[in-house]
């Protein structure tokens, strides 16, 4: 390795690799809710400035709506309703949806018109309770692959067993 070259660009799983040991010591035995939260934001939207145009969270606070949690990038739809735009359909299907285009996707709420494609990760505790999703935004269409998928399924996974007796007391 030449220290007068830049260095090679990690591919998207190495930067996985680095951040998911970040975050679970930044998240380990945290009681803050909205911090923890706002900290994995920030943590997703700093790792991946160029492809991640909005990364945050939507909680269940209502039993048919989603509300505006922490995040990072442009403003944000206040809520959302159950079965309703990206979001809404994670919650309702219950698994990982991966949008390539959000003008291909019925019933897109488009919050901001920069947003092409859209990957949501639904949250369930250990109960397997519905607590909220997971929404990143590209500004580029279909950004988002099966390595995103995994890795931030990993992510909510780590953040759901960190924070499950936090959101006992968040409605």
């Amino acid at each position: 390795m030449n220290p007068l070259l830049p260095p090679e660009p990690m591919t998207r799983k190495e930067q996985y690799e680095q951040l998911i040991p970040q975050i679970a010591a930044l998240i380990k035995g945290e009681k803050n809710l909205v911090g923890i939260l706002a900290n994995v934001s920030a943590a997703l939207h700093d790792t991946f400035p160029e492809r991640f145009f909005w990364a945050g969270f939507y909680l269940q606070q209502d039993k048919d709506r989603l509300r505006l949690g922490p995040f990072q990038g442009s403003v944000a739809c206040y809520t959302i309703p159950y079965g309703k735009g990206v979001c809404g359909k994670a919650w309702e299907e219950g698994h990982t949806l991966i949008v390539p285009d959000v003008d291909d996707f019925p019933g897109h709420i488009a919050c901001s018109s920069l947003s092409r494609s859209e990957i949501v990760i639904p949250m369930y505790d250990s109960a397997h309770t519905f607590r909220g999703v997971l929404d990143i935004d590209s500004t580029r269409p279909g950004d988002f692959n099966e390595t995103d998928k995994e890795e931030l399924e990993h992510i909510v996974g780590l953040l759901m067993k960190e924070t499950e007796s936090l959101f006992r007391f968040f409605r």
